[in-house]
Order: C-alpha cells, then sequence, then structure tokens
C-alpha cells in the first residue's frame, strides 16, 4: 500500500526496530485502559476501552491546553513502554505550543515514548491518522485537530474507529476550539481546567480538570468529575479540593480582551 506520507514511513520503521529490540511489552487489544481514579473508572465500565476511539473537546479556546494535557495523560498510562504516537495540524501547534518533553518527565511520564508528527493541512492530518493507528506496535494515537474539521464525517471516523479497533490501538481525538457533534466515537468528553491544591510553600499543585461525560456508547447518564494528576503513582485521583472553575462569562471576557490586547 502507498504510504500517505515519508513521515509515516519513518515512523514505521522506528517502531518496528523497538519491537526487534525488545523495546516495549506487547499490548493488550482488548480491555480497558484505567485512569486509577475509582468511581471514575467504574462508572464507564472500567476505564477507557482499548482499541475504541475517545473524543476530548476542551469546555472552551482557554482550556485547550488542559485538554491536551489529559489526553496525554491518559495516553501515557498505556502499559509497557509501546511508543504513543502524537499527530496534528502546523497550525494546531502554532495555536497550543509546542510539546515540551522535560514537562511530560516532571508529571511522571517517558517522553521517549513519544512520537509526534506535524502535517501541513487536515487532509493529511487524516491520512495519517489512518496510517498510524494500524502501525504495529504503537500503544495509542492521539489525532490534535483545531476548530472546524470537515473531513471528518461520519464515514471518516467510521474508518478510524474500525482501524483502531482491528489494530488494538486506542484513538483519542483532541477537538480543540469545536462545538461536539455526532460521531462514532465510544465516548465523548469535554475538558476544562479546574482549581488545585497548592503545595507548601504556596507552590503550584497537581494539574486538576473538570470533566463531563457527554456520551457514552454503552449507555452511561451524562456525569461530571473533578479528578487531580497523582505524579508520584502516575494517576488520576479524586480532587484534594472543590475549588470552581472560573465562571464561563469571565473565561470569555479575558478571551475577548486577550483578542482585543493582540
Amino acid at each position: 500500500m502507498r504510504e500517505s506520507s515519508p513521515l509515516l514511513a519513518g515512523l514505521r520503521k522506528r517502531i518496528a526496530r523497538l519491537a526487534a529490540d525488545g523495546g516495549f511489552e506487547s499490548r493488550r487489544t482488548e480491555g480497558w485502559l484505567a485512569s486509577g481514579h475509582a468511581s471514575f473508572d467504574a462508572a464507564i465500565g472500567g476505564g477507557l476501552a482499548i482499541g475504541r476511539c475517545h473524543e476530548f473537546f476542551a469546555t472552551d479556546a482557554l482550556d485547550a491546553t488542559s485538554a491536551a494535557a489529559f489526553a496525554s495523560l491518559i495516553a501515557l498510562r498505556t502499559p509497557g513502554k509501546a511508543p504513543l504516537i502524537w499527530l496534528r495540524t502546523s497550525d494546531a501547534g502554532k495555536r497550543t505550543g509546542h510539546i515540551y518533553a522535560p514537562g511530560i518527565a516532571e508529571l511522571g511520564g517517558d517522553p521517549d515514548r513519544l512520537l509526534l508528527v506535524e502535517t501541513a493541512d487536515p487532509k493529511m492530518l487524516l491520512a495519517c491518522a489512518n496510517d498510524a493507528i494500524r502501525c504495529t506496535g504503537s500503544a495509542a494515537v492521539i489525532v490534535e485537530s483545531w476548530g472546524k474539521f470537515p473531513l471528518l464525517d461520519l464515514t471518516a471516523g467510521r474508518r478510524l474507529a474500525l482501524g483502531a479497533r482491528d489494530a488494538g490501538t486506542t484513538l483519542l481525538m483532541l477537538r480543540l476550539n469545536a462545538a461536539p457533534a455526532p460521531s462514532v466515537a465510544e465516548t465523548r468528553w469535554s475538558v476544562a481546567a479546574a482549581a488545585s491544591h497548592a503545595l507548601e510553600a504556596n507552590a503550584p499543585g497537581a494539574p486538576a480538570f473538570d470533566l463531563e461525560l457527554l456520551r457514552w456508547r454503552g449507555g452511561a447518564a451524562p456525569a461530571r468529575w473533578r479528578l487531580d494528576w497523582n505524579h508520584d503513582e502516575q494517576s488520576f485521583r479524586e480532587a484534594a479540593l472543590s475549588g470552581a472553575l472560573l465562571p464561563l462569562p469571565a473565561r470569555r471576557a479575558m478571551a475577548s480582551h486577550g483578542a482585543a490586547a493582540a
């Protein structure tokens, strides 16, 4: 089959080398990717289903970084050392910032597992996503897009979902500055930043997230959680502080002020 991108051809070779060198354990093709938060995982049948497609939407544009952080932390919880592929357009990289490897390490993740591919446009992003989910040896694929993604219609989404299921690859669709729409995703989430609990000497606390389950094909009703990331255990836990989110009108005012200043 013709390669859709020279980058993916090189990526396949790199993953194949890792496999030949015994660089990672065999991945599971079924089961659940647990967050570590007992009630959260129990509510969705044990965690995010492996080999399925899951969508993450930022509650608003100000939450793009939080949504990306949550998706990456979930991906880093995949067992073993299998590579994690992160696909994004160059435009998304400019808008949300570059991925910082020391920051991933500080959160307890292994940045060496992360293979980043930037594409020129959404058309190439979709083509690369279809290739990436079929790369033998990858544990999860994150596909990051910004704004509307007309090419990702129900037909294209079904193709991605079937590819993820057949390969046993967990597909995390990171939809930033976009509104939720009908899709074939197993779960759909809205992610926002939540107040974290300050450490000693008023040092910044662990990342905290406000999550809303918008849809689950298993049938659970919409629900919300507040989760903290535990660096030492590399898992999520109940938020140590109830903490309120910044009210939506204030968040929009901040965004409008930033746009005016630019």
